[in-house]
């Protein structure tokens, strides 16, 4: 039988998980929206048998420990159950930690990060971050609002505007959505990165890319 002490631990958190040769980050569970079709808003934690709850968030040495040797993913990502962008001094510190080896780095984000942190934040993530893909799932603020139940006023032209942003310093900005949610459509979205000249891609539900 296990020992007392055993019997208190903690079940060992995902902070670091593989899929499709890149290495995805779980750095926090807060999250600036509270989308409607996001999993852990309907009870699930998991992500392609991955558990991604978090008892705690991690520090720098603790997600470069979970990385192991970079060198064996085509990217890095940050991408969990939350917006990883809400720690952006971790966030930076370990990109830059990784980009020194030589690693490529993405960030998954809703694009809110400016309106959060009250200034333009792309500077200082063009600095060690190569991709962001950014959540815009759907075509116009009504229904942006209705499906992702954004915290802050405001949202939907403010990740735009991230977009943009991030663009122009540099980065590979790709726009996506879902693919299926209702009254979404994709090609209206392909509209708006065309306007804004950033990239466009379709997700399925549940499907972490």
């Amino acid at each position: 039988m296990p020992s007392s002490t055993q019997a208190m631990e903690k079940p060992k958190e995902t902070l670091a998980y593989s899929l499709h040769g890149n290495c995805y980050l779980n750095i926090t569970w807060h999250c600036t929206l509270r989308c409607r079709f996001c999993p852990k808003f309907n009870g699930s934690w998991d992500v392609q048998g991955y558990n991604l709850w978090l008892h705690e968030e991690p520090g720098v040495e603790q997600i470069l420990a979970a990385i192991g040797d970079p060198a064996q993913y085509r990217e890095v990502v940050f991408c969990g159950y939350g917006e990883p962008t809400l720690r952006l001094d971790v966030l930076l510190e370990v990109a830059g930690a990784l980009k020194q080896q030589g690693v490529r780095i993405r960030i998954n984000t809703d694009g809110l990060a400016n309106l959060v942190h009250g200034c333009d934040v792309t500077p200082r993530l063009a600095e060690v971050v190569d991709a962001v893909s950014i959540s815009l799932n759907a075509q116009d603020e009504p229904l942006y609002e209705h499906h992702c139940r954004p915290k802050r006023h405001g949202a939907f032209m403010a990740l735009q505007n991230f977009a943009r942003r991030a663009s122009q310093r540099g980065m590979d900005v790709t726009l996506t959505a879902v693919n299926g949610l209702e009254g979404v459509d994709i090609h209206a979205c392909q509209d708006i990165a065309e306007h804004l000249g950033v990239k466009f891609r379709p997700r399925k539900l549940d499907q972490v890319g």
